[in-house]
């Protein structure tokens, strides 16, 4: 099958989900394009086609490039003629329509089978594409799609819905988001969770507690309010209150990284807690090497890969109920869940997790690891993907 992924920019090679997913495929036979914005010329991973470039303050750039555009299109006079009647039938002026057309052109001029966009947000616009070109179209969905961005446009999804042939959800938790924002229970989908790198994530010797020792945190995560980093600093104010003693570190970059820094400032945190911007893939390895207890407290996540990796690297994980984070840890089994916007709770958990034994430790670390490896790793998710488009879309074409 010739497949067509379209993604904003080329995946770094810390992006194990796309990486994992192109190599995957590759092997079993399809014919895998990647259609972005942004190219890293890095990446060699498959056929790279960049989309056209938008001039917004050079008018006479951007009028010999449409002109160029409306040239290479003249063969795909059909897909073109296809395209713009399904727009019009959406009620879509001849203004949107041309602009879609110039933004999607190296859409409309590939031949494909299946265009599946990696993210939801990235069909908008782009409804139509596959149906013009005589594809199938699919759709995964991450937590951003359903989570916020509906929040700031209702209804976004409508047009979508109705075109789309099959949904790939990271979590159960997404799907059900997905169904009660319109989409039809009648569609194909097919959930595959995030998968780690096994060989990169392993486990080592954890490191005794005798309550006196520094105990290590850490926090993977984008500086955004849905992380719920707020909620996690006042539980380790608490925790610091009762004369724990502990290092947190939060790597990631974002917005709200100011409102952190003064929060950590006005709980007194300024020796407890470090911010780290974003590192590399050894480097995150290295840090979760030496954690004691991985917090991810957030107010929802689609599925949240870091969480898999602290497990893998044999971390005790303490989690909130938000999204799907119930999918990813086993409550008392594999880690620990915690209301969300309770830090009176998160810091009470943690006191319990360093009161327990060694052993009682370990049947943690040990089930954590085993689940990752009998559920999450990349081998099982490049075949659930050779599924995916194999079953009900190979139907459909």
């Amino acid at each position: 099958m010739k497949i067509g992924l379209i993604l904003s920019t080329t995946p770094s090679y810390s992006e194990t989900f796309f990486n994992s997913k192109i190599k995957g495929l590759l092997a079993n036979g399809h014919k895998v394009q990647l259609f972005v914005q942004k190219k890293n010329p890095l990446f060699t991973g498959c056929p790279v086609v960049r989309g056209p470039k938008v001039y917004n303050r050079n008018l006479l750039f951007q009028g010999v490039n449409f002109v160029i555009i409306g040239i290479r299109l003249m063969p795909y006079f059909k897909r073109l003629k296809r395209f713009v009647i399904l727009e019009r039938k959406a009620q879509r002026s001849w203004k949107q329509i041309l602009k879609t057309i110039y933004t999607n052109s190296h859409l409309l001029r590939a031949d494909l089978d299946c265009l599946h966009f990696g993210f939801a947000t990235m069909a908008l616009q782009k409804e139509h594409v596959a149906a013009a070109i005589g594809a199938k179209m699919a759709v995964s969905f991450r937590g951003y799609d359903l989570d916020v961005y509906p929040l700031k446009a209702p209804k976004c999804y409508d047009l979508l819905w109705r075109q789309v042939d099959k949904v790939h959800s990271i979590s159960q938790y997404l799907l059900d988001k997905a169904y009660g924002l319109g989409l039809a229970q009648s569609k194909a989908y097919q959930i595959i969770p995030p998968a780690i790198d096994l060989d990169t994530f392993k486990s080592r010797e954890p490191q005794a507690y005798d309550g006196t020792a520094v105990v290590q945190l850490l926090t993977i995560a984008r500086l955004e309010w849905i992380k719920g980093l707020d909620y996690t600093l006042e539980a380790l104010y608490l925790l610091k209150s009762k004369g724990l003693k502990f290092h947190y570190r939060i790597i990631g970059d974002g917005k709200e990284r100011e409102a952190l820094v003064y929060a950590i400032h006005q709980l007194g945190l300024q020796d407890e807690v470090s911010l780290i911007s974003r590192v590399g893939h050894e480097e995150v390895v290295a840090y979760l090497s030496r954690t004691d207890i991985y917090i991810q407290y957030s107010h929802s996540e689609g599925f949240c890969n870091a969480v898999l990796e602290a497990q893998a690297m044999g971390c005790l994980c303490v989690v909130s109920d938000g999204g799907a984070l119930p999918e990813n840890i086993v409550h008392e089994v594999t880690g620990w869940l915690v209301r969300k916007r309770h830090p009176v709770l998160l810091a009470d958990t943690i006191n319990s997790i360093l009161a327990l034994s060694d052993e009682q430790k370990d049947e943690v670390r040990y089930k954590a690891r085993l689940r990752v490896v009998n559920g999450f790793s990349s081998l099982e998710q490049q075949k659930a993907f050779h599924d995916f488009y194999t079953v009900n879309l190979t139907e459909l074409l």
